[in-house]
């Protein structure tokens, strides 16, 4: 296997080496964000900025998933293409689903399987209850996004196509979508309409991802500027809260499910970083960067996975130790932020060593395969479902079949795992050839 001096020497002049900046500086602000906002108590767990909510506007620049989404649709636009290119007689569907997904599902089954066991044994063992229930439902939460993120490589090829007819308007159905899905939920207090915003929102965003891979976004300025008046008058004047992320006990979410207001959000963010791509480009072509950001993309999944497993450890340990846990947002709380945050890095680190083996791709996209398409389709309907509904269930209540609602169905973790190794399994069959 290459190493990542090879892989960095390897790189081809034409490759947007910006991009894959973008991809680990937004899971590593994500990240970071996390540990930082992360208060644990007696109690249980929470949020810093529902303790300080004059922090919350710190959310406008650190809640950056949507330029992971939108990295993505770039990535996501080149890769089907090529495949068409290389394959023009064939349905490639299943290959790119394969070739896109191997080294986001294989880390993620193995976070699954290895948490599920573990909430297996404490719950066998009598535990589960209290803190530690918190920990087995909090460590799930991160899996939303990859349920995300299978919906935007499902949905790349029709998406792709209404891109390359109609471009900027493409766009701008999904932004109006959105729009209107807002104003039945919030006007007319539809029930349920909310939930399709988790598609609207994340796929608008996907969407400008396909404009960049056609150069299509030539004012970054304006998308910034457009975006950043467009979410602060919302805020403002609309019943739409100030943070850009979940908050406990909040009526209106940004996030879950999210709102027009987190799109604009997402237009000033992308119009931003187009902005930084001169100096960001500048940066890269100094080879001992572009190694450390070879290195980092070789393990950013299994990092992100495993990131609130590490935080949970740190906050664990303290109190296994008995050290008295700081009263939160007090001086003694903000001055041990470096510690936690480098303890937390650390054990990160360890969890990485042990599990980044599972970021790399078992085997090449191979060919294309007649008639596995559905197949293909079937597994990531699969895998979506089962990993949002292991995002709101958790791991905790394995025995009791306590489930959670998504959307208006209940669903247990059980049988979230099944379905996403299911979908995991019919996504592998369907992109390797038959012997």
């Amino acid at each position: 296997m290459a190493t990542v001096t090879e892989l960095a020497a390897a790189t081809p002049v034409t490759r947007d080496r910006y991009v894959d900046l973008l991809r680990v500086a937004s899971l590593g602000v994500v990240v970071g964000g996390h540990w930082l906002m992360a208060v644990v108590t007696d109690d249980g767990v929470g949020n810093v900025l529902a303790v300080v909510p004059e922090l919350q506007v710190l959310t406008w620049v650190l809640q950056v998933m949507p330029v992971f989404f939108f990295v993505g649709g770039f990535s996501h636009a080149l890769s089907y293409r090529s495949l068409r290119r290389r394959h023009p007689d064939r349905a490639v569907y299943s290959v790119f689903l394969r070739g896109r997904l191997q080294r986001l599902l294989r880390p993620t089954m193995a976070f699954v399987l290895v948490w599920g066991a573990a909430a297996l044994a404490v719950q066998l063992l009598g535990g589960g209850g209290g803190t530690t229930g918190v920990a087995l439902r909090l460590v799930a939460q991160p899996l939303w996004f990859i349920g995300i993120y299978l919906a935007m490589v499902a949905f790349t090829p029709p998406l792709l196509r209404l891109h390359e007819r109609f471009g900027w308007g493409a766009f701008g159905a999904l932004a109006a979508a959105a729009a209107a899905v807002d104003v039945l939920r919030l006007a007319a207090d539809v029930p349920f309409v909310e939930f399709l915003n988790f598609a609207f929102v994340w796929l608008a965003v996907h969407q400008l991802g396909f404009l960049r891979a056609d150069g299509r976004i030539r004012r970054p300025a304006l998308l910034a500027a457009a975006g950043l008046a467009g979410a602060a008058a919302l805020v403002a004047l609309g019943p739409y809260p100030l943070s850009m992320v979940g908050m406990p006990g909040e009526k209106i979410s940004n996030m879950a499910p999210p709102t027009l207001a987190l799109l604009c959000h997402g237009l000033w963010l992308v119009g931003a970083v187009e902005l930084l791509k001169g100096p960001g480009t500048r940066l890269l072509r100094r080879p001992r960067v572009w190694r450390g950001v070879v290195a980092a993309n070789g393990i950013a999944m299994t990092a992100f996975l495993w990131h609130l497993t590490a935080m949970l450890g740190v906050y664990g340990a303290m109190l296994a130790t008995g050290l008295e846990l700081p009263e939160p947002a007090g001086a003694a709380w903000w001055a041990g932020v470096p510690f936690r945050i480098a303890a937390a890095a650390l054990a990160t680190a360890g969890l990485v060593a042990v599990f980044r083996r599972f970021e790399r791709p078992a085997h090449g996209a191979g060919a294309p395969v007649p008639g596995t398409g559905p197949v293909a389709a079937t597994g990531i309907t699969l895998c979506l479902f089962g990993v949002l509904g292991l995002s709101m269930a958790g791991f905790g209540g394995l025995l009791e079949g306590r489930t959670a609602t998504l959307v208006a169905v209940p669903i247990s973790a059980p049988a979230a795992v099944a379905m996403a190794l299911g979908g995991w399994l019919l996504v592998e069959r369907a992109g390797t050839r038959a012997k």
